[in-house]
C-alpha cells in the first residue's frame, strides 16, 4: 500500500515536470516568433553557462580570471534579457523553467528528506482513499456542538448526556489523538442511533488524515463486500488497504447481514489488525449484551478485551437538527 502511494506520487511529480517543461517550450516559441532577439540572448546565456561549468573544472590559476569574466558577461546578458522581457510586457522569469514547489524543484525531496509538498500530496491521496473526503468537510471538531447534548440525566445513567460526551471528548482530544502513534488503542463506540458516534468518528478521521495517517472508513455492509472481494477475487490491494491502514473505521456494526461467512471473515480481519498493531474504531447501535448474541464469543472477547469502550446516549441528535431546520 505504501509503495503504491510512492508510485502514485512519483508519477504525479513526473507529470508536473513534464507539464512545466511543455509550458516553457510553448513560451519560448512565443518569444521566438514575436521577439527573436530575446531568445537569441537566452540561448547565448545557456552556452556561456556551459562554458562556465567547464571552466570551473580547470586549475585555479588557469581558470580564475576567465571564470570571473564569464560570470560578469552572463550577468550582463541576463540583465539585458530581463529588461527586454519587461519592456515587452513579460515577467522577467518568463523564459525560465517554473517550479510549483521552489524548495524541492518538483522532485518531492530536498536531498533525501521529503519536502512539505510531498506530504501534502500524500495527505490528498489518503483523503481520497479514506472514503471520507466529503463527510469530514462538514463533520469535524470545528463543527462539533456539545449543545445538542442535554445537561439533565436520562434514565438510569449516572451522568447527563452532556457530561458523558465531555468526558469522551476529553479522552479523545487529550489522550487518544496526541498519542495515536505511540499507543495501540482501539475504540468501540456503542449506543443508540443518532447520538453522535459517526460524527465523532469523522472528527477523529479528519484530525489523523491531516497529520498524514491513512484512515479508511467502511460501513459494516461495505466492509463485508470488501471481505467478499478479498476472499473470492483475491483482491490483494483491498486486503492491504484494510489491514495496513493506520486506522480502520467500521461504522454501524450489526447493520450488515450476519452470516457464517461475515462472522468468520470479520474475526479474521480483527485478528490480523490486532496482530499487526493497526488500530480500529468500531461504532454500533447495538448494546453490549446484543453484540454477544449476534457475534461469536471469539469476536466479542476481542471487542471487549482489546478496545476502549465508550457508551453514547442522548436524545436523537438527528431529530433535533431536523426540527431546528
Amino acid at each position: 500500500m505504501i509503495n503504491e502511494y510512492k508510485g502514485q506520487l512519483t508519477d504525479i511529480y513526473a507529470k508536473i515536470r513534464e507539464e512545466e517543461a511543455a509550458a516553457l517550450k510553448k513560451r519560448r516559441e512565443i518569444i521566438k516568433n514575436e521577439h527573436p532577439e530575446i531568445l537569441d540572448l537566452d540561448n547565448e546565456i545557456g552556452k556561456m553557462c556551459i562554458r562556465l561549468s567547464i571552466n570551473a573544472l580547470k586549475s585555479k590559476d588557469e581558470s580564475e580570471q576567465s571564470f570571473d569574466q564569464l560570470k560578469d558577461a552572463i550577468t550582463e546578458l541576463r540583465a539585458r534579457k530581463y529588461e527586454l522581457l519587461v519592456s515587452h510586457g513579460y515577467n522577467p522569469e518568463y523564459l525560465n523553467l517554473h517550479y510549483r514547489c521552489s524548495k524541492c524543484k518538483d522532485t518531492g525531496y530536498i536531498v533525501t528528506e521529503r519536502c512539505s509538498c510531498y506530504k501534502q500530496k500524500l495527505v490528498k491521496l489518503q483523503y481520497k482513499a479514506s472514503g471520507l473526503e466529503n463527510a469530514i468537510k462538514e463533520e469535524n471538531f470545528d463543527t462539533f456542538n456539545l449543545n445538542y447534548y442535554p445537561s439533565h440525566r436520562i434514565g438510569d445513567e449516572k451522568f447527563s448526556p452532556r457530561k458523558n460526551m465531555e468526558t469522551i471528548l476529553n479522552s479523545i482530544t487529550a489522550d487518544y489523538l496526541p498519542n495515536f502513534s505511540k499507543k495501540d488503542d482501539n475504540l468501540l463506540f456503542y449506543g443508540t442511533s443518532g447520538t453522535g458516534k459517526t460524527f465523532l468518528s469523522n472528527c477523529i478521521a479528519k484530525e489523523l488524515l491531516d497529520q498524514g495517517f491513512l484512515v479508511v472508513y467502511r460501513t459494516s455492509d461495505e466492509l463485508i463486500k470488501d471481505l467478499k472481494e478479498i476472499r473470492f477475487n483475491n483482491n490483494l490491494s483491498v486486503e492491504d488497504l484494510l489491514i495496513n491502514c493506520d486506522l480502520l473505521i467500521i461504522d454501524d456494526l450489526g447493520a450488515e447481514q450476519i452470516t457464517e461467512f461475515s462472522v468468520t471473515e470479520l474475526f479474521t480481519l480483527l485478528n490480523k489488525k490486532l496482530l499487526n498493531k493497526k488500530k480500529m474504531l468500531i461504532s454500533t447501535n447495538l448494546s453490549l449484551q446484543t453484540l454477544t448474541k449476534y457475534y461469536a464469543e471469539r469476536i466479542t472477547s476481542r471487542l471487549f478485551g482489546n478496545f476502549k469502550l465508550f457508551k453514547f446516549y442522548s436524545e436523537d441528535i438527528r431529530v433535533k437538527k431536523n426540527l431546528a431546520r
